[in-house]
């Protein structure tokens, strides 16, 4: 069992920069692909990005790549997710979410996919 909480939601002005971050606690956090969701309302939830055990690897949704960085540091057993040049269609309640995989490192897209959820945190993005 895996227990996540998101922080790092807010407002802020297109143009603009937010770090989220997702802390873990439970079972060994270096057993568990992380991915982050998001989910506009009225819309369904959608990947973000995913990254790998050790943070060696990483996907993105076209729509925010370039822009988006996913990272990890397991001695503190949370992940982040960088956003930069926000735009308002970035708005929307934003998931981390955690899966225990084996290699290789495959592309989890799904919500589906994953076993564990956070609580989400609110991102709005002025225009």
């Amino acid at each position: 069992q895996v227990q996540l909480v998101e922080s790092g939601g807010g407002l802020v002005q297109a143009g603009g920069s937010l770090r989220l971050s997702c802390l873990a606690s439970g079972r060994t956090f270096s057993l568990y692909v992380m991915g982050w969701f998001r989910q506009a309302p009225g819309k369904e939830r959608e990947f973000v990005a995913q990254i790998s055990w050790s943070g060696g690897a990483t996907k993105y949704a076209d729509s925010v790549k370039g822009r988006f960085t996913a990272s990890r540091d397991n001695a503190k057993s949370t992940v982040y997710l960088q956003m930069n040049s926000l735009k308002p269609e970035d708005t929307a309640l934003y998931y981390c979410a955690a899966v225990q995989s084996l290699p290789p490192f495959q592309p989890l897209r799904k919500v589906s996919d994953y076993d564990y959820w956070g609580q989400g945190t609110q991102v709005t993005v002025s225009s």
